[in-house]
């Protein structure tokens, strides 16, 4: 018989010190409790974590949580002990004392949750033992990972079918932030014998302000997305190693505490810098991919790509990193016509089947669509993933209102350059004929003699080259060498220049937007007193969390500072009202916290 929805609510708050569920997680949490097996999709800061954290509480037994990331499963296990829930993980990192307790713990039947990594579970012994002491509930987390047409494929999730049965058909919860139709089919199939109960929640994500610029100055771009939240925490992604140690040391000479994060580093330095991004207050880091699935810091206000993500699947889930408290955050993503070839060519070098480059090309596509794109970015992006909306008024196309306008006429001059020009030239250097500039470059090749020579006059070099990138993202320009770049027509591209087709584009501004202020921080919304005791508060956070030796939310988020700041409790009784404070918190914390907020208040 499974426990009522009353029961989950009342120990939310005890254990959780949450008033009511988020959207989406009343409907799986009904059927997580009543035993049914369930593939939810649900959007990244959305509380999928608790749909299996909450029902191991309830109902007891162990739950057995696969994996991806040793990071993340340290991060769970740390947030879990701090509300007094039995939990462990067993992973490389053990050693043998760590992993004989984990072991008894299970035997004993005083472990809740249980995470390990998909390839652990692959080894069979685990399994094995589990199998003999009984396990309640299997959670498969970042499940886009089983489904062989997901954007972040690992072979060792399509074995954890096989644990499932050697466990005995146990009940299984898999949850994803990132899954269309094709996917969530290969991830049901994958996981559960039969099919599944599928719940698949909106994908919006109201508190991301969603911001795209092509790289004009990208360093300068980069640095006044890290000083508009200065103090803040972010991530800032980029497409290659070198460019995440460049870029690390650059914003480390502005005087931000940046730190690198790649799959060349030393394992040793990888795992500090993450631990000190998971556990202070104010640190950037700058990573390849290789950083990120699953990290559950809360309080990151923004995210920005220092290059073009391949898809919108996995584009999605990095900026869905930034605002996991609900508080307002922000994602940039700078593009260029670079990354737009960089990415075809990686997919076309691939060892890939027909159907599959052809489904990767349609993702990189609409990824440069969104890029491109003249309608509201939350639309573009929801419609993706086949959800309606209406314009979100807050992106940077909604307030900018930007337009399509038919550009044929531009763009039969810019592919009459490329054409005169011999087909082989980059967009500065058709730029610089349209523009008739008498470059080194125009002189040497006798380009300053084309029909084309200075017939863009009226236009800047800076709108040229967004149209020669708008022209190749809509496919009427392609590489003309992998080796040495430049552009030649398309098929599209030839029609374009007889006439025999129109083409409409986003309009080009002759100037670059200025910095648009973001929206308010968490601190700026409140009164100064308030601020002023937020900070406090912070600081008696950080040093509690480094005392203990956990990342600093997992003593109190962000939103929770905020509410104690401005509710200013007096008594325990008063602090138990606040969200995020349950009993074992208010028990650990509740007396040094109150301490502090009396003393602010009498200064």
């Amino acid at each position: 018989m499974g426990n009522s929805l009353n029961e989950a609510r009342a120990a939310l708050k005890a254990v959780f010190g949450y008033d009511d569920f988020r959207s989406g997680q009343a409907e799986v949490l009904s059927a997580v409790l009543a035993g049914q097996d369930v593939l939810a999709v649900m959007p990244t800061g959305s509380g999928k974590s608790l749909c299996y954290q909450l029902p191991a509480v309830l109902q007891g037994g162990l739950t057995l949580v696969v994996s991806p990331l040793i990071a993340l499963m340290r991060d769970q296990v740390q947030q879990m002990s701090a509300l007094g829930v039995e939990a462990a993980t067993l992973n490389s990192t053990n050693d043998g004392d760590e992993a004989r307790s984990v072991l008894r713990r299970i035997e004993d039947g005083s472990l809740r949750l249980l995470f390990v990594s998909p390839e652990r579970l692959a080894a069979g012994s685990l399994v094995s033992r589990l199998a003999r002491t009984g396990v309640r509930r299997l959670a498969v987390d970042e499940a886009h990972c089983v489904s062989q047409w997901g954007h972040d494929f690992r072979p060792e999730y399509r074995q954890i079918a096989q644990a499932r049965e050697a466990l005995g058909g146990v009940h299984t919860i898999a949850l994803t932030a990132t899954a269309d139709r094709t996917t969530r089919a290969d991830i049901a199939s994958a996981l559960f014998p039969s099919e599944p109960k599928i719940v698949v929640q909106s994908f919006d994500r109201p508190n991301l302000e969603l911001n795209f610029a092509p790289k004009e100055r990208p360093r300068s771009q980069i640095e006044e997305v890290v000083q508009r939240h200065s103090g803040r925490s972010g991530i800032v992604y980029t497409a290659s190693r070198e460019k995440a140690e460049r870029t690390a040391e650059a914003l480390s000479k502005k005087g931000v505490r940046a730190l690198p994060y790649h799959a060349r580093l030393d394992q040793y330095v990888r795992s500090r810098h993450q631990d000190v991004f998971l556990q202070e207050d104010g640190v950037v880091i700058v990573a390849t991919i290789a950083f990120g699935m699953g990290i559950n810091k809360p309080d990151v206000r923004f995210v920005v790509h220092a290059d073009m993500p391949g898809g919108i699947e996995s584009y999605y889930q990095e900026v869905g990193r930034a605002g996991r408290d609900g508080l307002p955050a922000e994602a940039l993503t700078l593009y260029g016509v670079d990354d737009m070839a960089l990415r075809r060519r990686q997919i076309d070098g691939r060892d890939f089947d027909e159907a599959r480059r052809k489904a990767e090309h349609r993702r990189l596509s609409a990824m440069i669509d969104l890029c491109e794109s003249a309608t509201c970015r939350r639309q573009a992006l929801l419609a993706y993933f086949g959800e309606e909306s209406g314009p979100c008024g807050r992106c940077d196309l909604c307030a900018g209102h930007a337009v399509l306008e038919d550009a044929t006429v531009e763009a039969q001059k810019v592919l009459s350059a490329a054409v005169r020009t011999g087909e082989r030239f980059g967009a500065g250097h058709l730029a610089d004929v349209l523009r008739g500039d008498n470059t080194e470059a125009v002189g040497r090749f006798g380009h300053d003699a084309l029909k084309t020579f200075g017939v863009g006059r009226d236009r800047s070099r800076r709108a040229w080259m967004a149209r020669v990138r708008q022209l190749f993202a809509a496919g009427a320009l392609e590489e003309a060498s992998t080796e040495h770049g430049g552009f030649r027509l398309t098929e599209r591209g030839v029609r374009v220049l007889r006439g025999q087709e129109e083409i409409a584009l986003r309009n080009v501004p002759e100037r670059p937007a200025g910095g648009r202020r973001s929206r308010s921080q968490p601190a700026e919304a409140m009164d100064g007193v308030s601020a002023v005791l937020f900070e406090k508060l912070r600081s008696l956070r950080l040093a509690l969390a480094r005392e203990e030796d956990v990342p600093a939310y997992v003593v109190f988020p962000d939103r929770t500072l905020i509410e104690l700041a401005q509710a200013r409790p007096k008594t325990a009784e008063a602090m138990r009202k606040v969200q995020g404070v349950g009993e074992a918190k208010l028990a650990r914390y509740g007396s040094v916290f109150l301490q502090a907020i009396i003393e602010a208040d009498e200064l």
